[in-house]
């Protein structure tokens, strides 16, 4: 995969994405919609799926280098520079997946610039997931699926609550322990200042959440 500086690289939580959108029958004559690009990873799982796809991302370089990854690869997805679901006023999808930046971090906003911005969510790192959370159900076609995935950091629990108070029948269908990389290792007396993280602990969650449109 093609990743500019600054470019969120596939790591785990896109293989666990990635796993679940097959498992949920992302498939052909679906249109999905791929919030937080960043390389393009999931995009193009969805279109080797069949489905017709358009993936948004805030940043330029991240836009860039989903354009090449889907040039390279051949696949017709459509790739906008946008501020997630404003990017597509009134569109509605059968599928939204969503690996967006989730991990607290010092500062209330998301950096503006290369490093931290594909991961970095403010101090409880909701700053993306809430406005996910919020809009979702709007750019959902009855019926519709939406795939998320986050860290434990960021309290799923409040995702789900969210969501479900968004009308949205929702639950967690995937849970996996892995090793810190390097920006919650470089940060966990940080995080274990705020309570955000147990002591000795040296291993973080990560979840897929499932909401479904009735």
């Amino acid at each position: 995969m093609v990743c500019l500086p600054g470019v969120y690289r596939p790591q785990a939580d896109t293989l666990l994405l990635a796993t679940a959108m097959r498992r949920e029958g992302i498939r052909a004559g679906m249109d999905v919609l791929d919030l937080c690009t960043g390389s393009g990873a999931l995009a193009l799982h969805a279109a080797r799926l069949g489905a017709r796809v358009t993936a948004v991302d805030i940043s330029r370089r991240a836009v860039v280098s989903a354009r090449l990854n889907t040039a390279l690869a051949g696949l017709p997805v459509r790739v906008r520079r946008g501020d997630l679901l404003r990017a597509l006023p009134g569109r509605t999808f059968d599928a939204v997946v969503s690996n967006p930046p989730y991990v607290p971090a010092p500062g209330l906003a998301v950096p503006r610039h290369r490093a931290g911005r594909s991961w970095d969510a403010g101090l409880d790192g909701r700053l993306i997931l809430d406005r996910i959370c919020a809009d979702a159900c709007a750019a959902l076609r009855p019926g519709g699926l939406l795939l998320l995935v986050q860290s434990g950091l960021s309290r799923p629990e409040e995702t789900v609550d969210r969501l479900s108070g968004a009308g949205l029948h929702v639950s967690v269908t995937d849970r996996v322990m892995i090793p810190f990389g390097p920006v919650t290792r470089g940060r966990s007396a940080w995080l274990r200042a705020r309570g955000l993280l147990p002591a000795r602990l040296d291993r973080e969650e990560l979840v897929v959440i499932r909401a479904r449109k009735e």
